[in-house]
């Protein structure tokens, strides 16, 4: 059709150029020069006239092959047919396919934080602080990338936004955190190895990582004698967060005592590769059995600090119900409003008789029941001594879950980590509500724990050659080798991190 209408044009415009020459009259000679003169102008004038309708008719001629050439595209664009082909249209995934993939995602990405994280305090206690400073700028900002996507995820929980669209986009939005943290290690997993140089030669660093190794194991007996007598001191309840850390940590060490002596007998066969992957398996056993003794001595910290605030902590609290008697300008009913008093003075009256009890009891958690009974009533819940309970108690608890999802992150999935991050967020401005978000993220993590716990054990005993069985516990994901590095990066630590084990 865009041929035919070209050539019609043509045609029509050779005819209108042809046909003024074909009807124009002979004119009789004139008389005299000016009437010749007079003749030629009209001439002239004529034939200009002749040509501009040709022209016309061209351009005329041009458009409508144009608009036919626009037309027949649309419509072979939009064909259904067989014989159109339809234009590729990138259909956006379903909301329950781009909220998994939102899960999976954040899960990758923090444990590429925290593995990256664990080799970077290897790497920087080698060389120095100065060697690494545009690691730790690339750790920040995927740090800062992760934050945000927890933070959105936590709206998304909450219900914000509630269009289906707005909910798409906002998935979309973690999704694209997500890989930018790990695109920001990945970039910098490269200048990491090449600054360590482990497949040339793991002398000095399995030196290092054997160092550490010995001084856990030093430190191993002494926090197992502090357990028990913060056991004694404060009851069973008080330590229940960190019970059996001791033992895990022995596993831990005793995991890489193995790795370092395959590392050290892989290094003096010039097996260079083989050696950074058990030297690796052995910094992330490490790491994680430094954790678990320092949350022990941590938790010792915070109980000592606790029991000297409560007595205090009641005071204040006190004083707040009575100044809540006495105000005349209650926002709330007044049947409210006792309620609420009551309530506040049993739990005073309660806390009162287990600390005058001389009987073992969780200062901790004392603190926590004094911080929410007087929280409805008091004007500035986060300011004074009642401010300073509630954030020891806070700290307490996003700490704790901190540590157990790093412990045992290749179970603990994305609710309990999305929790927790915002318990992270809102420590310095809602320490109240941050410690009620780190308590229901450990909750959650020692959930996914025990769903996950028995097909992983499983998997242990058949990917470790039985050193599962041996050690009663499930396997880490890649995240149990520390190794700097995004989710892409995986691939140069997954043979280093396929047995590590991790007590339920």
């Amino acid at each position: 059709m865009r041929v035919v209408h070209a050539l019609l044009g043509v045609l029509i415009g050779v005819l209108w150029l042809v046909l003024p020459g074909m009807t124009t009259e002979h004119r009789v000679p004139a008389a005299d020069g000016r009437a010749q003169a007079a003749v030629a102008q009209d001439e002239e004038g004529s034939s200009a006239a002749d040509l501009v309708l040709p022209l016309v008719a061209v351009g005329a001629a041009v458009v409508v092959a144009g608009y036919a050439y626009v037309r027949r595209t649309r419509r072979a664009r939009t064909r259904t047919t067989p014989g159109g082909v339809p234009a590729p249209v990138a259909a956006a995934p379903p909301l329950a396919e781009l909220d998994e993939q939102a899960r999976l995602l954040l899960v990758a990405a923090d444990d590429s934080v925290r593995t990256s994280r664990e080799e970077l305090g290897f790497v920087e206690a080698r060389f120095g602080e100065s060697a690494v400073v545009s690691t730790v700028l690339a750790l920040r900002g995927a740090e800062a990338e992760l934050r945000a996507a927890f933070r959105m995820r936590q709206q998304y929980d909450d219900g914000v936004p509630e269009e289906a669209s707005a909910r798409q986009h906002a998935l979309a939005g973690i999704v694209g955190r997500c890989e930018e943290a790990g695109r920001r290690l990945d970039e910098a997993a490269a200048g990491v190895d090449q600054l360590r140089g482990l497949e040339q030669g793991a002398g000095e660093a399995l030196g290092l990582a054997e160092t550490r190794f010995r001084a856990l194991t030093g430190r191993t007996q002494a926090v197992e004698a502090l357990l028990a007598d913060l056991t004694a001191r404060y009851g069973p309840a008080a330590v229940a967060e960190v019970t059996g850390y001791v033992e895990q940590a022995k596993d831990r060490l005793v995991f890489a005592t193995l790795r370092l002596n395959q590392a050290r007998q892989a290094g003096d066969l010039a097996a260079h590769d083989r050696a950074a992957l058990h030297l690796r398996a052995a910094e992330g056993a490490i790491a994680q059995a430094a954790v678990f003794l320092h949350g022990v001595e941590r938790l010792g910290t915070e109980l000592s600090g606790a029991a000297a605030l409560v007595p205090a902590a009641l005071t204040g609290a006190e004083a707040e119900i009575a100044r809540a008697q006495r105000s005349s300008a209650a926002q709330v009913p007044v049947g409210e409003l006792r309620a609420r008093i009551l309530h506040a003075d049993n739990v005073l009256a309660f806390v009162r008789d287990e600390v005058a009890s001389g009987a073992p009891y969780d200062p901790l958690d004392a603190l926590r029941r004094i911080v929410r009974a007087v929280a409805p009533l008091a004007a500035e819940p986060t300011a004074g001594v009642l401010g300073a309970a509630a954030a020891l108690a806070g700290r307490a608890a996003v700490a704790g879950a901190d540590d157990f999802v790093a412990t045992h992150r290749g179970a603990v999935g994305a609710t309990a980590r999305t929790r927790l991050a915002e318990a992270a967020r809102l420590l310095g401005e809602d320490p109240v509500a941050a410690d009620a978000l780190a308590v229901e993220s450990r909750d959650l993590a020692e959930q996914d724990v025990r769903v996950h716990g028995n097909p992983v054990a499983g998997a242990a005993e058949h990917e470790s050659g039985g050193a599962g069985a041996v050690l009663g516990g499930i396997l880490l994901d890649d995240g149990a080798a520390a190794s700097f590095g995004g989710p892409r990066g995986r691939g140069r630590r997954a043979q280093s991190s396929s047995s590590l084990p991790t007590d339920v």
